[in-house]
């Protein structure tokens, strides 16, 4: 190594091959989109070139990269929601009866039984309940996969999100009203 170079240098030559799959599996997490995901990347990419002078070698070369990703997920949700859809998380979530309101986590939607877990063995099912997931808006899908699915801590989501944990758990009680409906709908009564 060159005395003049810092250990931490930036090889963006080397970018691609070393951490676009990475890059991209983090960002399919978050987006659950293929396209969205590459764009993201790529975008991380370009946006690490712009700013490479302004690395200065305190953290992994990858590190810097997905702080970068990151900043690039959370912008994309930004402006996919309007103002109308940030309002939406504030609004009452029961619209009728004592509880208008009021949040009460234990009220989420629960399993449709003991059997729910052996029935999404069934490919049939799984195919319907992604569909399910799909048709639900970007951001309710998206904070569903993390909490639910890939086991996310709620700090971590909010802190990503840059929500509050109550708009956490109001996204998360739509989804999976949205779900048990779309569910009941498409699958128990078809």
């Amino acid at each position: 190594m060159n005395p003049n170079e810092k250990a931490n240098e930036l090889k963006p030559d080397l970018w691609v091959d070393n951490y676009a799959n990475y890059l991209f599996n983090y960002a399919i997490v978050r987006v659950n989109n293929e396209v969205i995901a590459k764009d993201l990347v790529q975008e991380t990419f370009l946006a690490g070139l712009k700013s490479a002078k302004n690395f200065e070698g305190k953290s992994t070369e990858r590190t810097w990269l997905v702080s970068i990703l990151k900043r690039k997920v959370i912008d994309y949700y930004r402006k996919i929601n309007s103002k109308k859809g940030q309002a939406e998380v504030r609004m009452s979530f029961f619209d009728q009866g004592d509880n208008e309101g009021s949040w009460i986590e234990e009220r989420v939607p629960q399993s449709w039984g003991q059997d729910a877990e052996s029935d999404i063995e069934n490919r049939e099912l799984k195919i319907q309940l992604e569909r399910c997931i799909d048709s639900l808006p970007d951001k309710y899908a998206m904070v569903f996969r993390m909490k639910t699915i890939r086991e996310f801590e709620t700090a971590e989501i909010c802190k990503e999100l840059q929500i509050t944990p109550s708009n956490l758990w109001v996204m998360i009680h739509r989804a999976r009203t949205q779900l048990r409906s779309c569910i009941e709908k498409n699958w128990f009564n078809s």
